[in-house]
């Protein structure tokens, strides 16, 4: 499972579980070395940890370099995904929803590896917003880690992933925030056995975009 520590990909766990027909065995997440957080999302190692201990899975931990380059980035995937092959895996399963340039580059990054991805909450550019209250009303819950300044107000970076939020969203923002307006990390969800108590730490900016350091309590 491909593991962002966000809203996507712990939908995509619960819907493949609800679904029965694949057995995921591990929780696989980039980390930014430097920062000890996840890539993109800005969320504390031992905040996925304690995701992976509610799930009853461990987490493969891909260390990245900062920066770094798309050559390193492959290299250190290829070698996960050949221990994945030694491990007798088949697929991996990721959140995606609509990019069809993101699903064509993890398909063609996956050929001959005998390793096929698996998109089990596709929805197309259309079916964001219901999917969006489908995760709310199935008991999913986040909070808005990261936000994309170019993108989307820093003030709502901190904020509870709700259907307030989803009637605040500015027009031409995705309600799942697919196209990067922000990234999430879920402190509760029917995955789970029981939920992450967390508190919110300082709003940093970088790099043009927000992050709220969130820690465990």
């Amino acid at each position: 499972m491909s593991w962002s520590s966000g809203k996507d990909s712990a939908w995509a766990l619960h819907a493949v579980r609800q679904r029965g027909d694949v057995d995921v065995v591990a929780l696989l997440t980039t980390f930014n070395s430097e920062f000890d957080r996840v890539s993109m999302h800005g969320v504390r190692r031992a905040l996925v940890e304690m995701q992976a201990q509610r799930t009853g899975l461990p987490v493969w931990s891909v260390d990245l370099p900062s920066p770094c380059t798309n050559d390193e980035y492959e290299q250190r995937m290829a070698e996960v995904m050949d221990r994945a092959q030694h491990a007798g895996i088949a697929s991996i399963v990721f959140g995606d929803l609509f990019l069809e340039d993101v699903r064509a580059y993890r398909t063609e990054r996956l050929a001959g590896t005998g390793i096929e991805p698996t998109f089990p909450i596709w929805c197309g550019t259309k079916g964001t917003r219901n999917l969006a209250h489908e995760m709310i009303d199935g008991g999913l819950r986040t909070v808005i880690a990261t936000i994309d300044s170019r993108q989307l107000d820093p003030s709502f970076v901190g904020r509870i992933f709700d259907s307030d939020l989803l009637n605040d969203l500015p027009t031409g923002v995705d309600p799942l925030g697919e196209n990067g307006e922000f990234h999430t990390f879920c402190y509760d969800a029917p995955i789970f056995d029981h939920p992450i108590d967390y508190t919110i730490g300082n709003i940093v900016d970088r790099d043009e975009f927000s992050y709220v350091d969130l820690l465990a309590t």
